[in-house]
């Protein structure tokens, strides 16, 4: 597979990063050489130095060769003028483009195949609200990945003190709960772990497990994980990322935002019904205190300052918030973060490169999220006619090592699966994964 990058940004790092760690052919064109270099340094792949908007370049690069191509700079007018070249001179076949303007993204005549034939089309704004918004659904969660339509969810949490499986096996947990259940990942400090029934939960671990809708509250309840609803939120920063959070919830919980630029505020004021607008400092100490942060069930950190959202999601946390989300696009920062205490910490950046990442995979991928800092991975995949895991029990070892079955979606039904369950043409697969597996599963798949 042949895959051009447009854009040598952080997306565009993070995706090259994974499509040459699995032998994919990647030519990337920035016109940034200094964006160029850093990435010839540290990966083996081609880079071409030029306008993103640039024939020439295309030509290049081998576009008439190419599979895929993903335009990924902070200009949408770029990519999308980078797919229209793709389309009418090289005809590539399927075109990604990173869409942040709303007029555009929108517009499916424009984006649609008559036209720019961009499928799909990622807002990385939007994408992060819908991350956030499934957060404070279910608010004891660092993490959270939905599959066939929300039916099953992959909740991934820090086990507390004094949790009743801190110290237990799995084996012995399963037995506890009396009923079925899966650890797909245990992350672990630095350590990635696709666990057996033998290993053990300890406290501070950040686990990632399978459960039903109708499930999720009676098993955090049960692994010692407290429960209590969203009812106050605070937002730092109405950009689009806090407007989109803001409209999505404001119908659920009270809302305040508190945004710098007055402008914005009037924006915000005019286009959300009941949040609240403050105009001022998220990070002011003395503002935070007279709008009662010690009475908020939830601080969301979402301006376009990285470090002003880490030091005002601390701040938050030690005047007494409940929980903390921060929002930072450097990835370098999620794992500092997350060590200096953050519970939620998300990429906006990150969550476009796992939806990306998904259409370069062999097999019939229904939708992929990168976690645990890109260690490992969770796999929505279709079991097609071909696959050499029909009718194999699960007990027969038919997954690699370091990866795990988490979920077997069949017609209605969600299957937590156990050694005695086995899989059939249809089916849809939940796979937990580490990098290493991943051409393993592959081969099965296909």
């Amino acid at each position: 597979m042949r895959v051009i990058i447009v854009g040598a940004g952080e997306v565009g790092y993070q995706i090259a990063k994974f499509l040459t760690y699995e032998g994919v052919d990647v030519v990337i064109i920035d016109r940034d050489g200094s964006k160029l270099r850093r990435i010839s340094e540290e990966l083996d792949i081609a880079t071409i130095e030029a306008e993103g908007s640039d024939p020439s370049a295309f030509k290049e690069a081998g576009a008439d060769k190419a599979d895929l191509l993903l335009a990924v700079t902070n200009s949408d007018e770029t990519n999308m003028i980078a797919c229209l070249i793709g389309k009418a001179m090289f005809n590539i076949k399927r075109k990604i483009a990173r869409i942040r303007n709303p007029d555009y993204f929108f517009n499916k005549e424009i984006l649609g195949e008559a036209n720019l034939d961009i499928d799909p089309a990622i807002n990385p704004e939007l994408e992060a609200a819908e991350a956030v918004t499934r957060l404070v659904e279910s608010p004891f969660a660092s993490e959270i990945i939905e599959f066939e339509q929300g039916k099953i969810k992959v909740i991934g949490f820090k086990i507390p003190q004094n949790s009743p499986v801190t110290g237990k096996k799995l084996k012995a947990i399963k037995l506890l709960l009396k009923k079925d259940f899966i650890v797909g990942i245990i992350e672990r400090d630095e350590n990635v772990i696709v666990p057996s029934g033998d290993d053990i939960l300890n406290e501070g671990d950040i686990v990632y497990i399978p459960v039903r809708k109708e499930e999720i509250f009676e098993t955090a309840q049960n692994l010692g994980v407290p429960v209590s609803p969203v009812k106050k939120i605070m937002i730092l920063g109405g950009g689009r990322i806090g407007y989109y959070i803001a409209s999505k919830l404001e119908n659920k919980a009270d809302i305040k935002i508190i945004e710098k630029d007055a402008e914005r505020c009037k924006f915000l004021s005019k286009h959300l019904g009941k949040s609240l607008i403050l105009h001022g400092d998220g990070a002011d100490k003395q503002l935070l205190i007279e709008e009662n942060i010690n009475n908020m069930d939830l601080y969301i950190a979402c301006s376009n300052n990285d470090e002003l959202n880490i030091m005002a999601s601390l701040l938050a946390k030690k005047l007494g918030v409940k929980k903390v989300i921060a929002l930072v696009n450097r990835t370098d920062y999620v794992p500092l973060a997350h060590n200096l205490g953050i519970q939620s910490v998300l990429s906006p950046r990150l969550i476009t490169a796992s939806i990306i990442l998904r259409y370069v995979r062999r097999g019939e991928v229904l939708s992929l999220t990168a976690i645990a800092e890109n260690k490992a991975e969770i796999m929505e995949v279709l079991v097609n006619k071909n696959s050499s895991l029909i009718g194999v029990t699960l007990k027969d070892k038919a997954f690699p090592k370091n990866s795990i079955l988490g979920a077997i979606i069949r017609d209605d039904r969600i299957i937590i699966p156990t050694g005695e369950d086995y899989i059939k043409q249809g089916d849809k697969l939940i796979i937990f994964t580490l990098k290493d597996s991943i051409k393993e599963i592959e081969k099965l798949l296909i």
